[in-house]
């Protein structure tokens, strides 16, 4: 199936996002996402659902001796190379649903604003932990369940168009949500807080972070409705 990303009108409205135009930085969650990097000198470092590669670059700009970028999207893995230079950092157009996941290889497996695109969750945390060495740390970032179950994933507007608030509706029946992101429809997967969380120790993980993301304060003001509901959930596990 066609990534859509890979549509060419998506991709145009995806790189006018300011995350997309100022990297790292304009990302609300990136100053609580770095908060929970671990020490990357001299490690392996997978990224599943890599992007523009940003945080592949950050991987490497940290010492690490080896990164691999994978991404479901040829556009985006095209970006990525172009954005990247440096013998350290690898791309590959590959669904993460579909990479082998050879056992004990990588140190660090992060994945970001990526799972949520995923039906079956534990499938992927199981080949996250083999792939992973003894000790190496899962750091993924997830839609979170509220945005998820949220209607359409949008507001609820008075007649003057401000956003009054945010409804949340079927929130125990997982699966398949359709949205408009970008001017597109596109299909996402709500997981409640359980099925995201629960599996991970129960599999082998130890969890050392669980947060609901909120801008820095910095941000705050250009995005005051985002301390109206959680967006984002970081998780950062240790495979034991």
């Amino acid at each position: 199936m066609e990534n859509i990303y890979d549509d060419a009108a998506f991709f145009e409205a995806y790189a006018g996002m300011p995350r997309s135009r100022e990297g790292l930085d304009a990302a609300g969650e990136w100053h609580r996402l770095r908060a929970l990097f671990p020490d990357v000198r001299g490690k392996r470092v997978l990224d599943l659902g890599c992007g523009y590669g940003w945080h592949c670059r950050y991987a490497a700009e940290q010492g690490a001796s080896g990164v691999l970028g994978l991404d479901g999207s040829e556009k985006m893995i095209s970006k990525a190379k172009a954005e990247t230079s440096g013998g350290e950092i690898r791309y590959e157009v590959c669904p993460l649903e579909e990479y082998a996941y050879p056992e004990e290889s990588w140190d660090l497996v992060i994945s970001n604003l990526v799972l949520h695109y995923v039906e079956d969750l534990e499938s992927v945390y199981r080949n996250v932990r083999r792939t992973l060495k003894a000790g190496g740390c899962f750091l993924f970032n997830i839609e979170h369940p509220v945005f998820t179950a949220g209607i359409r994933q949008d507001w609820i507007y008075d007649e003057n168009g401000r956003p009054l608030y945010w409804a949340v509706d079927n929130y125990y029946y997982p699966g398949k949500r359709e949205t408009l992101f970008l001017g597109q429809r596109v299909e996402k997967q709500h997981h409640t807080l359980t099925q995201i969380l629960n599996p991970l120790p129960r599999i082998g993980f130890r969890l050392e972070a669980v947060e609901e993301a909120e801008p820095s304060a910095a941000m705050r003001e250009k995005m005051p409705d985002e301390m109206r509901r959680p967006m984002m959930l970081l998780v950062k596990a240790v495979r034991e």
